[in-house]
């Protein structure tokens, strides 16, 4: 029996630096978790906290309204991973794995992953990313085995008019 091998591996980067990882991004893309499938236009502001983890705090609107809401959360750096691998605590005492898979080396876009391929969003400063940028992105994110067919636009800006183009 052969097994299929992806042809990249779903890893987090060597190293994110925390300061400039720090600030607003836009989530343009994500495969949704039971808690955000319904959020809308969705933008992370990433804080450091005194105590060493980030604070974060997302703003988003409910499908279908214009009303904006909010929630905050915290964001662990797990130690020895180069400050890539970090654990979400929405609600507590549960914590989920939030890695970082791709990230520009200017911090203009990320892609936070899941070690199971369970989640995926991808991030940018600004409202969206040039459309062949965003299907590379794309491209490399199937190739570490997510199934990007899930992937839900968050209504920032439409970069790309179908979402079927993501798959061209």
């Amino acid at each position: 029996m052969r097994v299929k091998r992806r042809a990249m591996d779903n890893i987090p980067v060597q190293r994110v630096d925390i300061m400039a990882y720090a600030g607003k991004w836009y989530s343009l893309y994500s495969i949704p978790t039971f808690m955000d499938k319904h959020w809308h236009r969705k933008i992370e502001t990433y804080v450091i906290h005194p105590d060493g983890y980030y604070a974060v705090f997302t703003t988003y609107n409910i499908v279908g309204t214009e009303k904006r809401s909010y929630i905050r959360s915290k964001l662990f750096v797990v130690r020895g991973s180069g400050n890539a691998e970090f654990k979400a605590q929405l609600i507590w005492p549960f914590k989920v794995s939030y890695w970082v898979i791709e990230l520009a080396e200017d911090y203009s876009y990320v892609v936070v992953g899941h070690p199971r391929n369970k989640h995926l969003c991808i991030m940018s400063r600004t409202p969206e990313l040039p459309k062949d940028l965003l299907r590379e992105i794309v491209n490399r994110c199937r190739e570490k085995g997510y199934d990007t067919s899930k992937l839900v636009s968050q209504g920032h800006k439409e970069v790309l008019q179908e979402k079927e183009q993501l798959h061209a």
